[in-house]
């Protein structure tokens, strides 16, 4: 298989802190509508990996294709224009706006200033607003002001912000922390229907989470990936459970 046919293609990737080597010489290959969980113990360089994905920090060496297109040297902007979406930890939505106006301006053609001051809610706009919210969870939270939501519904919100830029691949960081157990099953059968159409990364500590989403488990640690397979096989690694899941 060449590369081309894969979502992303991380090959020898490599960056240094200070001569410490927080990713050191990582390849990984994500298919497209997979849905790929990341794992690991602490300080085993999950975040960053995201983070030189999305632009967020620099390679010192090594290639990420997206697309089949070389993004070390493209700036973090650009990779959302071509279709990366990043959520972080903490969500970041606007409290005092609306569900529908958080979807709203997150549309693409609302990105620019001059493009939100333009920007006309039209009838394109409203369907996908309304499609995402239906699968977001939120169709009848539209009119809610965002800052009333649960911490769940907040975390939800945000991947329908990003949804509305219909990423090819989605990025997540630890999605579940906080939430209730039903607000984390909603959130597993999220992620299994916006797999559907793109490719999603998720960053994960919670095992029963992960063993419920994931199509193939990575393991990092130190930098460089441990393992790599279905869920059974990377728990039944002798390795895995020494670094990892021994704990």
């Amino acid at each position: 298989m060449s590369n081309t046919d894969f979502a992303l293609a991380v090959e020898d990737l490599t960056v240094s802190f200070d001569g410490f080597k927080a990713i050191d010489d990582l390849t990984l290959y994500i298919d497209k509508n997979e849905l790929r969980v990341i794992i690991g113990p602490n300080g085993a360089g999950k975040t960053t990996l995201l983070d030189l994905i999305c632009g967020k920090t620099r390679a010192s060496g090594g290639s990420i294709k997206f697309k089949n297109t070389e993004l070390t040297r493209m700036a973090e902007h650009k990779r959302v224009r071509l279709g990366i979406g990043r959520k972080f930890q903490t969500p970041s939505i606007y409290e005092n706006l609306s569900v529908f106006q958080n979807l709203e301006v997150s549309f693409p053609k609302g990105r620019s200033v001059l493009g939100a001051l333009a920007f006309k809610c039209d009838d394109e706009v409203k369907a996908k607003v309304q499609a995402v919210a239906e699968d977001i969870g939120l169709a009848d939270k539209l009119r809610t002001e965002a800052g009333l939501l649960s911490h769940g519904q907040k975390q939800w919100l945000e991947i329908g912000m990003l949804l509305m830029q219909e990423p090819e691949l989605l990025m997540l960081d630890e999605p579940i922390a906080g939430m209730s157990a039903r607000e984390r099953e909603l959130t597993a059968e999220l992620l299994k229907r916006i797999c559907q159409n793109r490719a999603v990364i998720v960053i994960e500590h919670d095992m029963a989470f992960v063993k419920q989403i994931a199509h193939k488990v990575t393991v990092m640690h130190q930098g460089k990936i441990l393992a790599e397979g279905p869920m059974e096989k990377v728990q039944a690694d002798p390795k895995v459970i020494d670094v990892y899941l021994g704990h």
